[in-house]
Order: structure tokens, then sequence, then C-alpha cells
């Protein structure tokens, strides 16, 4: 896959907007999902942890949430697939001085619903949850949420106190849910004035009670767009499912050789269909046996097959982070992934088969896609 300047996408090409800890790159292909373009790297040496599109009201934007050790965390934007970007002068996302608290990374950036075009939300470490109404030009942090009575006694994961899910309802627009790691699952049911617990069910192996309200250390979350009942839940040990919208959890690491990971996703057409990329364990975060392998459910999580074909099986042990596993809108549902060693993997027939598309990339931490 040749790496360019820039990529120029058209209508109907897929898009994938790929963050590592050394820059970001933008990916384009046509639906036949074969053939990849690569741009970049944009912000060089910065670690780019969120990447979002933003097709609403006629955008074709690309956000970025580029880290730098000088300037710290700013979100960027770009309307021509990286030709150009915007760069504030300060930071953009930021947090009150009354808080005491400074902006480390920005771990989500999550576009509004279409209802709401001009609204943004970015989830942030330490754990935070920001909302702009006016297309990102300025932020506001959800007061509710910083100062839920449960929040001093969260603690941070291996990757730091870090909001990284956000999960819009598409029913009721006063309803959203978020992961912290490690906090658990929040629901707020009124706009973010008030936030519940809703981590039912959910275990939390290293703490004395293993099933807490929370406290749980949630790694990843995917919720269906056609049936948004249900939903996926990747844990530190542990693989859930959610026939209830999150209000309760139930245990579906069946013929998987590991339930500890850290990717989720879910089929945007398929509620049944999931994805994950098991790693051996806590103390070990590589693929087991050292084979590099995908597992779909196809029954909610009853059965999980390993996909396989095309992917290294012997010393890929590799490691596939939080957000670095995305599945496009296509048919047949095309799924890729990034890993620790710089690798970008796709398949064009939901997971059946796998390319490698690119190797050499500094180490990956999201994939996004986007058809144009």
């Amino acid at each position: 896959m040749p790496v360019t300047c820039h990529v120029s996408p058209r209508n109907g090409d897929v898009v994938l907007l790929v963050g590592t800890m050394k820059g970001a790159f933008v990916a384009r292909a046509t639906a036949r999902r074969r053939d990849w373009e690569v741009g970049g790297p944009y912000f060089p040496g910065s670690a780019v942890y969120a990447m979002a599109y933003d097709n609403r009201a006629g955008r074709r934007r690309i956000w970025a949430g580029p880290n730098s050790m000088h300037w710290g965390a700013l979100l960027r934007t770009s309307d021509d697939f990286g030709r150009t970007w915007t760069n504030p002068e300060e930071a953009n996302v930021k947090f009150p001085e009354s808080t005491g608290a400074a902006l480390k990374q920005i771990w989500q950036i999550s576009p509004g619903r279409d209802a709401e075009p001009d609204t943004l939300y970015c989830g942030v470490e330490p754990a935070a949850l920001f909302v702009s109404r006016d297309e990102g030009v300025s932020w506001a942090l959800v007061d509710g949420l910083w100062t839920h009575p449960q929040r001093p006694k969260w603690q941070p994961g291996g990757g730091g106190l870090c909001l990284h899910t956000i999960l819009l309802d598409p029913e009721r627009a006063d309803r959203m849910r978020i992961a912290v790691s490690s906090g658990g699952m929040y629901v707020t049911d009124d706009g973010g004035a008030t936030w519940r617990p809703s981590n039912k069910g959910v275990r939390a192996e290293f703490l004395p009670d293993k099933y807490p309200e929370f406290g749980q250390c949630v790694h990843k979350v995917a919720q269906a767009k056609r049936r948004p009942d249900r939903m996926f839940l990747q844990n530190h040990w542990g693989l859930y499912r959610s026939d209830d919208r999150g209000e309760s959890w139930t245990d579906v690491a069946n013929g998987v050789p590991s339930d500890f990971g850290f990717a989720m996703a879910i089929h945007p057409e398929d509620p049944d269909c999931a994805w994950i990329v098991p790693l051996e364990s806590d103390e070990f975060r590589c693929t087991p046996e050292g084979k590099l392998r995908v597992y779909r459910t196809r029954d909610a999580g009853a059965d999980w097959e390993p996909l396989s074909n095309g992917l290294p099986q012997d010393g890929a042990y590799e490691t596939v982070l939080r957000d670095a596993l995305a599945v496009d809108a296509l048919d047949p549902a095309g799924v890729y992934f990034g890993t620790r060693s710089g690798k970008l993997f796709t398949s064009a027939d939901a997971g059946d088969t796998w390319s490698a598309a690119f190797d050499g990339l500094p180490p990956v931490i999201s994939v996004k896609t986007a058809i144009v």
C-alpha cells in the first residue's frame, strides 16, 4: 500500500482514520476495499489516541486529538482529508481552574446525533466528559459526572484514569452511557445532570468484592445500532452481553482462548454479530499461543469462531488496543484492526479473510471508519 502525502477520497470510498503513538494517518479505498492508499503522517511525533469523522450537515470533517509533549493535547480538524488542519493557539478542551485538574489525554471524540449537528462529545483523562454545542468552538465540562460522589473512588487502569467510551442512545436524546477505566460504566437519563453506575453482573477480579456497584475496569463497550438494547462489553477479565441496554450483563466467554482483551466491535446491521481480539492475560498482553486471531460471534456470544485466514499464526505476539478495531457499514461489513507493532489488517468479508494492508506504522492506538 503506497504512502502518499495526502489522499483524495471520492463518494462511496471507505476511509480509515488511524491514530498512532507518533502521528495520524488517513487511508482510502474504493468500496471493493482491496487496494489502499495512505496519507500522512499528520502531527508527526504526537500520540493520537482519538479520531472521528463528522459527516453531519454536509461536512467532511476529520477530528483528531494529538498530544504533544511540548504543547499538550489539542483538538484539531481537517475539512480536506488532511491537507490542512486547524491549529488552535491554546487548548480548546480544558478543565475550569476551579477543578484543580489538568488535561492529560483526549481519549474519545464522538459527534452528536444527526438531530443535533452542532453537538460533539469528548472523553478525556483524567476521566471526564466534555460537550460542545457550537461545532467544537467551545467546550464545557459535564459537571454531573465530574462531581459524582463515587468519582473520588475510581482508580486508574494500566492506561490511566480515562473516559474512553461514549454511547449516545439512538432513541432518547437525554440518555447516554460512558465507560471509564477503572470506574465502570455509567448512564445518564437526564442529559448529564445525574449519573448512575450500570455494571450489574460485571466482575472485578482484582477487588475483594468481585461484583461491586462500580470500580470495574471496563475496556470497551459496543452498542447495536439496529437493536440498541443489545450491547457487548470487553472487561479486564470478562466478556459480556447485555439485552437490556446495559442495565445487566451476562458472561458470554464461550470458547475463547482468554476473556482478557481490549477491543470490541459490533456489526452495524446484525446485533448478534460481534468481533474481539483476545489477549493471553493481564501479565502477558499478547495474542494467545503467538497466533493472531480475531474471534467472531454470530449468535450473540453463544459461540465464538476464530478467524485467521490471512493472519500470521507463528510467533505473532501482537497486541490490539481498545480503539484499534473497527467495522464499516458496507455489505458485507469490512473489519479493520491495527497492532502495537504497527501493522494494519483489513477484511472486506466480515473477517472471513484478511490482508496485511500496511506494515511499518508506529504503534497503532485507534482505528475509525467512515464512508464518504
